[in-house]
């Protein structure tokens, strides 16, 4: 049986509060899969595109190596491994070629197998990874949710939705810190003072990515980066984010929300913004370079190209996230 209302917790008025006033559940629909991802349309896009002035290129995506960020505990790193090498070219193993292909003739190959979580390093929480009272986003039954894969809600179906508008909110620089405080919760009034101070709105449609300084300062040694004290957004951002109709909210940390969570329930942001209003979260994004490169030129708009890998049936996804300025 999935959980009940049966137990009470600290907040739970105010989830329930948020979730009557901020659901986007048949918003698009009784079989919309999409969630605020239908805030970006043909318009959007051309808009984004239209923010291509220098024709720069920053990444914004962690390296898929051991050096990643998972402890073990929950995930492991990505590992490449190699089925095919240059050592074994040159020892003559590779002559004549697998599969039949006869003799080398001097050719040669490498190849490799990536082995990895699919939300080990930067990537999107898909609909379909999070549950409240046995529904995910627009609900769809836990249970669509098998052995085989998402049934509802995989990763497959934003195969071509992450393309739009991204707005930096660098709250980190705005404060004057390399890193917000473990614990710091992110507030309405900063997204505002912050945006305010850079000059720019974040409008219909956007993905808003919000710079906390957490991956940059804990490369190399992540500690308690997964799932411990951490800057993020506040539970009561999420009035914030529904106002401003936001498509995608991504971050620098392991979970984009305020940890210790502000109330004694598991990721409440998740559940309210995530699984009710359709919000995918970006999370261990690295944007160092995108900090600098808008500190730099005072731009914090540009054209965000994300996509997800088309892995069917998958509750998130690997990405490589790139500001096209």
């Amino acid at each position: 049986m999935p959980p009940t209302d049966d137990v009470p917790f600290d907040g739970d008025g105010i989830i329930h509060d948020y979730i009557d006033k901020y659901s986007n559940w048949g918003r698009w629909g009784e079989d919309d899969q999409l969630g605020a991802l239908n805030h970006v349309g043909p318009e959007q896009v051309r808009a984004a595109a239209a923010l291509v002035r220098q024709g720069r290129v920053v990444s914004m995506t962690l390296p898929l190596d051991l050096k990643g960020p998972q402890s073990g505990g929950f995930r492991a790193n990505p590992l490449n491994m190699m089925t095919a090498t240059g050592t074994d070219y040159v020892a003559g193993k590779q002559d004549p070629l697998p599969g039949g292909f006869g003799p080398s003739k001097g050719f040669g190959f490498a190849d490799d197998v990536l082995v990895a979580p699919n939300q080990a390093g930067s990537q999107w929480d898909g609909l379909a990874h999070i549950f409240w009272k046995g529904k995910m986003y627009n609900g769809f039954d836990a249970g669509h949710v098998t052995a085989s894969g998402a049934g509802r809600c995989g990763i497959e179906v934003t195969q071509t939705s992450f393309v739009m508008r991204g707005v930096l909110l660098d709250v980190a620089r705005h404060k004057g810190v390399d890193c917000l405080d473990p614990g710091y919760t992110i507030t309405a009034d900063d997204l505002d003072a912050t945006a305010a101070r850079q000059g720019v709105e974040v409008r219909t449609g956007d993905a808003l990515i919000v710079r906390t300084g957490m991956t940059e300062t804990r490369r190399g040694d992540w500690g308690d980066y997964n799932g411990g004290p951490a800057p993020g957004l506040s539970l009561h951002t999420a009035p914030w984010l529904h106002a401003h109709d936001v498509a995608a909210l991504a971050t620098d940390t392991w979970g984009c929300e305020v940890r210790p969570n502000e109330i004694d329930l598991f990721q409440p942001l998740h559940v309210v913004a995530l699984v009710h209003m359709g919000i995918p979260f970006g999370e261990i994004w690295d944007l160092q370079a995108i900090g600098a490169d808008c500190a730099a030129d005072g731009v914090y708009e540009f054209m965000l190209t994300a996509p997800t890998l088309p892995i069917t049936g998958a509750a998130g996804s690997p990405l490589n996230a790139l500001a096209i300025k």
